[in-house]
């Protein structure tokens, strides 16, 4: 049948194969089961040869019929439908027209027929090209369904990674702005052991931040090396004002979570509970396994969400609504992202997904300094 559309593993993988077996064996079929009828109303062996000439014919006029049909598929049932079924009756017509023919000519070598009596084989005949015509039809439409679902599957793929791609590529201007502007003023000031080293820290996580693919997964190790390297950045600027503690269960070092998830929950930490406040804030990170759950929480001792706090949403670039979309591309429902007060003052936020261990906790990124510690509380510093 020339079966039209999609390339998949299955059967019609190899559509002209797949078009030899069905056509082959269909009218093989059709052979085997005329010919037992015509055996089992006592017509005798001479009947095979009758049986033999009808399939061949049925079998070349379906290829003519297949030719056609596979330039007719694709035009508009205005026109398709009326020349499906002209093709589909004149064959049938020529189809009686051969057997009514050889019939006579075998068994019935005085009659001649004319007129109407060509067509005394016309509905068997119909019957069987109707039948073959609508499998030729249901199997080209099956395959072009499925080859258009195949290719919207590959777009909304593809429009998921890019979408991955740009919300993991958000890095807040605002940071690389005052990191930058740090450096600089450190080189005015000669310090240049400490721009250097600024500079060696900025390089480092954005060569992490930008290099790695945006739709993979990461270990919390992972995630919690990349923090360390943003954090060492950070208190280069905030020295003492930022304190910042993690704690990850073991088990929960393994689990995999979107790489770059947790730096803008600790930038808008910073932002909005270090920055404003001449003391500075504490920030903890907390990671464990819950049943089937990694429970991800990060506290601040800020001004939380007061109403002389600075609004969260004003925040420009990545804040907490790519976290929210990165979520929900990766987990769809099956995840929970809250903010709460904290106590005495501050924020919580509680990320809660599912627990997907990796097959390892992560290497080191950028300097080769070992991952945050997976079973100790512990303070991260520069």
């Amino acid at each position: 049948m020339a079966l039209t559309g999609l390339r998949t593993e299955s059967f019609f993988s190899d559509k002209n194969r797949a078009f030899w077996i069905l056509q082959g064996g269909g009218w093989g079929a059709y052979f085997v089961l005329r010919g037992l009828g015509g055996l089992a109303n006592k017509m005798g062996l001479t009947f095979i040869l009758p049986t033999f000439v009808v399939t061949l014919t049925g079998f070349s006029l379906t290829l003519l019929m297949a030719a056609a049909f596979r330039r007719i598929i694709r035009m508009k049932p205005i026109w398709m439908w009326p020349l499906t079924l002209l093709i589909l009756g004149t064959a049938a017509l020529l189809f009686s027209v051969i057997e009514v023919r050889f019939h006579a000519w075998l068994y019935e070598p005085g009659w001649n027929p004319v007129g109407i009596e060509f067509f005394g084989a016309i509905l068997l005949d119909l019957s069987v090209l109707g039948a073959w015509t609508a499998l030729y039809y249901g199997i080209n439409y099956y395959l072009l369904l499925s080859a258009q679902s195949e290719r919207m599957l590959k777009v909304a793929a593809q429009a998921n990674a890019a979408q991955l791609a740009m919300l993991r590529y958000q890095l807040n201007p605002h940071f690389l702005f005052n990191t930058l502007n740090s450096i600089s003023t450190l080189v005015l000031l000669k310090q240049t052991e400490r721009a250097n080293a600024m500079l060696s820290r900025l390089s480092s996580f954005l060569r992490y931040s930008l290099v790695g693919d945006p739709t993979q997964m990461v270990s919390v190790a992972q995630e919690v090396e990349a923090l360390r390297q943003y954090l060492d950045i950070e208190r280069m600027r905030f020295e003492q004002r930022l304190r910042f503690t993690v704690t990850v269960d073991p088990r929960a070092t393994q689990g995999q979570v979107p790489s770059l998830l947790l730096q803008p929950l600790v930038e808008n930490a910073i932002k909005y509970a270090v920055t404003p406040m001449e003391e500075g804030a504490d920030i903890a990170l907390d990671a464990r396994v819950v049943s089937d759950r990694l429970v991800i929480t990060l506290t601040d001792t800020g001004p939380g969400l007061n109403d002389t706090a600075p609004k969260l949403n004003s925040s420009s670039g990545v804040g907490l609504a790519n976290i929210r979309d990165r979520l929900a591309q990766a987990y769809g429902s099956d995840h929970r992202f809250e903010l709460g007060p904290n106590q005495p003052t501050g924020l919580i936020v509680t990320i809660d997904i599912p627990y997907l261990p990796g097959l390892g906790a992560g290497a080191p990124l950028g300097d080769g300094r070992p991952a945050a510690s997976a079973a100790a509380q512990k303070e991260i510093t520069p």
